[in-house]
């Protein structure tokens, strides 16, 4: 990457931060996903029944934009990680659901394992 021109740096780095704003788009629009499956109430309401499809399609569309020049295990990780994290979140602090000190730990644990996979990816 160092040894490329200054115009090939600039067009690489612009495709890797759209790559990386899909990612970022991925993970919002999942997190509204799994929203809306557990505001479905087992598809008895349609509008956020119809929602979880519409906000997990466009999630794996991101997604699969972002997999152009992130590795799928870095993109993956981070995906299911941030994802499951703020859902976690919105569990708790709006849908009232438990947050004892063992499922901290594991949330903690999982990111943990993502900042391991990505700090530990080779360099392309």
């Amino acid at each position: 990457m160092q040894n490329r021109p200054a115009r090939v740096r600039a067009l690489w780095f612009g495709e890797m931060t759209a790559d990386w704003l899909f990612l970022t788009a991925a993970i919002v629009l999942e997190v509204a996903g799994t929203v809306s499956m557990k505001l479905s109430h087992g598809f008895t309401h349609a509008l956020p029944s119809a929602l979880l499809f519409l906000f997990y399609g466009a999630s794996f569309t991101c997604l699969n934009f972002a997999l152009r020049t992130i590795d799928v295990s870095i993109a993956y990780a981070i995906w299911s990680a941030l994802g499951l994290t703020l859902v976690a979140a919105i569990g708790i602090l709006v849908l009232r659901e438990g947050a004892g000190a063992l499922k901290l730990a594991s949330i903690v644990l999982i990111l943990v394992g993502v900042v391991g996979l990505y700090t530990g990816g080779v360099e392309h």
